[in-house]
């Protein structure tokens, strides 16, 4: 089996490779990324020299290196993660995520369609649905809730989803769709709020909160979504869409506040900041259907995972402190430059 993961020096893209190299030693794992800032190849490099494990650096846009790899590899599976995840950076550039988040996974089915494939996974979010009122606590996104994003990165997936679909329909192409909630763990690039408030609580830096701190999102552990991923490329049904959640709901004050107590660091530190446009107050999900037909449920409670998310960063400094530095991006050069 030949997998190619796209967007896999990312975040829960690694983690992903990770995930897969150690369960699956016979399968081969090709890594095509961009290396955009949210890119780092050094995160890959406990698997750079394994002879099951190719890294490809290109942009899943460009249709020309996209056909050559699939001409070169003739792979089984596709899971795609390449995508512009943050909702800020959306706000002030719309034009770079419709374009990787959609021209992209259009360039990459046309790619399955053209060389055949057992299965296109399309890694979506639970953004798609908006937001839940949060004096609903009974209500959850459940794979029927109608689309209506918020951002223009949430747009985006949205319409990458919904291409994915026409893609079944239209042309027969064999695929599955997932959507998760807000992720958390191990190499998690530090804009997003978790390595973020654990980097600054660190350095005793102000822990920045958007608005009165009280929007909800529902956090799984990133191993917990790659085995639900592997879940369904396995043994998912064509042109479903599976709603992947931790039940793990919590303000992000909470989350913040947790972070404090476990840093033993002051909650003088925390920053009430402008909220961003837009915001979403809750998200929640029903991960009812992967349970039921494919015995998924998320093994990590949050006190759990929050603890080994922090012992990582702990134990791992080098890795975050090079990306705040900005220094992450000269890796491929050191890896590549001379080859």
């Amino acid at each position: 089996m030949t997998i190619i993961v796209t967007g896999g020096a990312g975040f829960i893209g690694s983690n992903f490779v990770f995930y897969m190299l150690e369960k699956y030693p016979d399968y081969r794992i090709v890594c095509l990324d961009k290396l955009t800032y949210a890119g780092n190849l050094s995160t890959l490099a406990p698997v750079m020299e394994n002879p099951n494990f190719r890294f490809v650096k290109e942009d899943i846009c460009d249709r020309e290196a996209v056909d050559r790899l699939f001409e070169e590899e003739h792979p089984d599976m596709v899971v795609n993660f390449a995508a512009e995840t943050h909702v800020d950076r959306s706000i002030e550039d719309p034009d770079v995520f419709l374009q990787s988040n959609i021209m992209g996974t259009a360039v990459l089915m046309d790619a399955c369609r053209k060389y055949g494939i057992k299965r296109y996974h399309q890694v979506s979010t639970d953004e798609v649905y908006g937001d839940l009122p949060l004096d609903r606590p009974d209500l959850f996104f459940t794979e029927e809730t109608p689309i209506h994003a918020s951002s223009p990165y949430s747009s985006a997936k949205a319409g990458a989803d919904l291409l994915v679909l026409a893609y079944h329909r239209t042309f027969g192409l064999p695929v599955t769709i997932s959507r998760c909630s807000n992720n958390y763990g191990p190499y998690q690039f530090p804009e997003k709020l978790i390595p973020l408030m654990i980097a600054n609580a660190l350095a005793d830096k102000p822990l920045p909160v958007y608005g009165d701190g009280l929007n909800v999102r529902d956090w799984l552990y990133v191993e917990d979504h790659c085995k639900a991923i592997d879940l369904i490329i396995h043994k998912g049904r064509e042109g479903e869409v599976y709603n992947v959640g931790g039940h793990n709901e919590k303000q992000n004050i909470e989350i913040v506040k947790i972070i404090c107590k476990e840093l033993g660091k002051p909650e003088s530190l925390i920053a009430y900041v402008g909220d961003r446009k837009g915001h979403d107050r809750r998200y929640a999900i029903d991960p009812a259907k992967i349970h039921e037909e494919l015995g998924w449920l998320p093994e990590t409670k949050f006190e759990d995972g929050i603890k080994k998310t922090i012992q990582w960063s702990l134990e791992n400094r080098e890795w975050w402190e090079t990306i705040v530095s900005g220094e992450y991006q000269n890796y491929y050069e050191k890896m590549y430059g001379n080859r």
